[in-house]
């Protein structure tokens, strides 16, 4: 860091200005007294006149020049100085650091030291393991697009969020700014809503407010409370027990302690303080409670009878109208009084009228034991409960309804509470989803890896029959139908690495634009004749990063189901459209929710007029095997495949539908912010450019834990000359090492019991550095690449034929004795 300094000597001060009177009369004097000299001396007029004109000339260019206004001086840079950057940085309300390229520490503030420490550069913080991946994945992202934001890291009972941004002349820093995460605490907002504004405008009607732990102490009171109470509203009534300010008599009459016997009933009504982002109804036993005291003959008539608490029930809905918490009233016999309107947001009618009785929101199940609930509250002793039932607008969610039962509100016997949910039950939903798909794709990806290893057999020994039988016999064609179909189940289970996101990918900066140009054609030929095919794109789309040839399999994928699912459409009414839009940050949180984070995407739309998916159907539908077509009609494994290679592209997929309206399937994009036209693309392993023939035999270490896998792989290179030792683990493997002989080349492996391919390697390299090594596995090159990642190393997948594992270990040879 350089801190811009401007400096000015002393030769540089400003002189006094060029054309002052007393300046102007002293060159006049002497410029006249010269003409006149050289006229008189030289006897010539013109003479004279000639010297004049010149030097006015000069004098006016030179009275001109010095008009003009000095240069401003360079500015000059000082040297760094860190502490100055500290004390810009200096906040009590986050952890600022600073990081350079190479992860050191470059300077934090006090909050960073007291937080973590100075030993703990970020982003290798204190933290749990998913939160420590977390950041680290923040400090990539940062480095790559030049920002990069982590919403919630946590370290035991506390949680930060953090924000990286690249910084410096040559983008060689990285500033992280680290704030904890304030958790949202309804009873401090009630706390504070009891002593402020609400207990103020509730007293102007005539209710009293307090906020009660549940041990009966205080937490807060309103001006009002404090007034009946004590006659002195600013009374600190705090700690004290809140029964200590009533008092009840024979008949169960409670007054106010000041006012004694003579003093007019009350009106108690107790509201356990709910917390909205927990599912559960409150625990009047370990939750503080909202206390409301009114008097019972509040605003009655003349004709009116004292203590009678109809009156006071209008002035109570008004109240709970305006409460944000879900309350109603019901009366012994079950009948709904009021409903305020977060009530029946809840319940899932809003803006509708409540119904007769609470039991019919519920199911039909729960109508019984809802309705008995309430006749219970009602008619015993004042007492609070709450019950699981189901509303009708979602049967499979169940709620939970708290009850508490009133005196001295006339018909008003009951309170009903219920959360509004909605919110909560779709996030539930959605992160419930989230984790099935990832289950689905571990077992995916761990079902494609076992089963390569069977189709590995199933090739290599349909390869080696290959060799003794030709195209005349009559075994060959039975070997070809083997080998196809294994082939075919290879294919699937590549389609299943792309579901469980555990591919190779080539990704590239691109437009979306292009990628369907390129396949349009394609695309009309696939869908036929009698579908209307229409492409629109949006103008000024942003560049997003991806593989190209995956990216035309979604397409192609999503197209395919399009046409099927309007394939009884003969009206002319089948059309399929294919959108590109640029969609901006202000329009990304109203439209999908939490699970599409705030930002700028490219989002591609896949819309039909089929038969639409049925709503039971649409969150299954990403499923691997789940298909809704008839038998041999469909794997299954089409849209999962789309699922996969978007998500592992750092994308987003939804899908609408309606049916007998169509489904529309939106994909977003992150926009890429990195340098335009730069390709990155995954590690893979480094190969010869060229082929090269290896008829030089050699001696081979084969090490695999599959008997049938070994078995083909030892047949194929021994009779290509190769001097071929097996071992079926890393440890028997590395034995053979350690007892001095001599291999060309290690075939390992890389998943097997007790000692792995990796492992094994790593001793092996220890005693002899510069052995190659070719690795095998069923699992995808860049999900074991941190495991194999060393040099001289080389990769085959399975599963693979006899030729080419002898062409890749004739490569690896070739490259090494060539």
């Amino acid at each position: 860091m350089k801190v811009r300094r401007a400096t000015l000597t002393h030769s540089e001060t400003p002189d006094r200005p060029l054309g002052s009177g007393l300046d102007l009369v002293a060159i006049g004097a002497a410029f006249v007294l010269s003409v006149l000299a050289l006229w008189l001396v030289s006897g010539e007029p013109v003479l004279a006149a000639g010297f004049g004109g010149g030097a006015l000339t000069l004098g006016g260019l030179g009275w001109v020049l010095a008009r003009q206004r000095r240069p401003e001086p360079e500015p000059e840079w000082a040297l760094p100085d860190w502490t100055v950057t500290v004390a810009a940085i200096d906040r009590d309300d986050r952890a600022v650091a600073v990081i350079d390229r190479a992860g050191r520490l470059v300077c934090a503030n006090a909050t960073y030291e007291a937080w973590f420490g100075l030993a703990n550069p970020p982003p290798r913080l204190p933290l749990d393991p998913a939160g420590a991946e977390v950041l680290a994945r923040t400090a990539r992202a940062a480095w790559r697009d030049g920002t990069a934001r982590a919403e919630r890291i946590a370290a035991g009972d506390r949680a930060w969020h953090a924000e990286a941004r690249r910084a410096g002349r040559g983008d060689d820093f990285l500033v992280w700014h680290i704030a904890a995460v304030v958790e949202p605490d309804p009873v401090a907002d009630m706390r504070d809503a009891v002593d402020g504004w609400l207990g103020r405008m509730l007293a102007v009607g005539g209710i009293s407010l307090a906020l009660v732990d549940p041990d009966g102490q205080i937490r807060a009171a309103s001006e009002g409370l404090a007034l009946r109470a004590t006659g002195n509203p600013e009374a600190r009534l705090a700690g004290q027990p809140f029964v200590s300010l009533l008092r009840q008599d024979e008949d169960d009459r409670i007054t106010w302690a000041r006012e004694g016997r003579d003093g007019p009933p009350l009106v108690l009504y107790h509201v356990p303080v709910a917390d909205p982002d927990e599912p559960h109804a409150p625990d009047p036993d370990h939750t503080p409670s909202l206390l409301l005291l009114a008097d019972a003959g509040i605003g009655i008539g003349a004709a009116s009878a004292p203590g009678d608490g109809q009156a006071a029930v209008p002035h109570l809905e008004a109240l709970l109208a305006q409460l944000p918490l879900g309350l109603a009233m019901a009366d012994r016999d079950g009948r709904l009084l009021f409903a305020n309107a977060a009530f029946l947001r809840a319940a899932g009618r809003p803006g509708e009228e409540p119904p007769p009785f609470p039991s019919d929101l519920v199911v039909r199940e729960d109508k019984t034991a809802l309705s008995d609930a309430v006749r219970r509250h009602g008619q015993g002793p004042a007492s609070a409960g709450d019950i699981a039932v189901r509303l009708k607008t979602q049967p499979d969610e169940p709620v939970s309804l708290s009850l508490a039962g009133v005196r001295g509100l006339g018909e008003a016997a009951v309170l009903l509470g219920l959360s509004d949910s909605t919110e909560e039950t779709r996030l539930k939903k959605q992160v419930a989803q989230a984790s099935k798909m990832q289950a689905v794709g571990q077992l995916a990806g761990g079902v494609a890896h076992d089963f390569n290893n069977v189709l590995t057999a199933i090739i290599g020994t349909c390869d080696l029959m290959l060799l003794r039988h030709t195209p005349g016999d009559s075994d060959y064609d039975d070997i070809q139908q083997i080998r196809a179909s294994s082939n075919r189940a290879a294919s699937l289970t590549r389609q299943l690495l792309a579901f469980s996101r555990q591919q190779t990918l080539r990704p590239e900066v691109l437009q979306l634009p292009d990628i369907v140009s390129d396949i349009t054609q394609m695309l009309k030929r696939l869908i036929g004749e009698k579908i209307r095919f229409e492409v629109r794109h949006d103008r000024d789309l942003g560049p997003v990063r991806a593989d190209p040839t995956q990216l035309e399999q979604v397409i192609v994928n999503l197209v395919v189901n399009a046409r099927d699912a309007m394939a009884d459409k003969a009206d002319g009414s089948a059309r399929l459209s294919l959108t590109t839009r640029k969609v901006r940050a202000a329009d990304v949180a109203p439209r999908e929710g939490e699970l599409l984070p705030p930002g700028e995407y490219t989002a591609l739309f896949v819309e039909d007029t089929g038969s639409g998916i049925p709503p039971e159907n649409l969150t299954k539908i990403f499923e691997p095997f789940f298909t809704t077509k008839e038998q041999g009609k469909g794997t299954g494994l089409g849209l999962s495949t789309v699922y996969g290679i978007v998500k592992q592209s750092g994308g987003y997929i939804f899908a609408d539908s309606e049916l007998g309206k169509g489904t529309r399937f939106s994909i977003y994009f992150p926009v890429h912010h990195g340098p335009a036209g730069t390709a990155a693309t995954a590690p893979v392993a480094p190969k010869p450019e060229e082929p090269r023939k290896w008829a030089g035999g050699g001696k081979i270490l084969l090490v695999e834990d599959e008997d049938t896998v070994r078995a083909v792989a030892e047949r194929a290179l021994s009779r290509q000359g190769y001097e071929v030792t097996v071992a079926a683990d890393g440890e028997e493997g590395l034995q053979f090492v350690a007892l001095g002989r001599r291999y060309d080349l290690v075939v390992s492996d890389v998943v097997m019991p007790v000692m792995d391919g990796p492992a094994m390697a790593r001793e092996i390299r220890k005693l002899v550095p510069d052995i190659p090594f070719l690795f095998m596995s069923g699992y995808a090159e860049e999900q074991l690449r941190k495991e194999i990642d060393f040099d001289n190393m080389h990769f085959m997948p399975k599963p693979f034929t006899v030729q080419q594992i002898t062409d890749t270990v004739a490569q690896v040879l070739g490259a090494v004795k060539g």
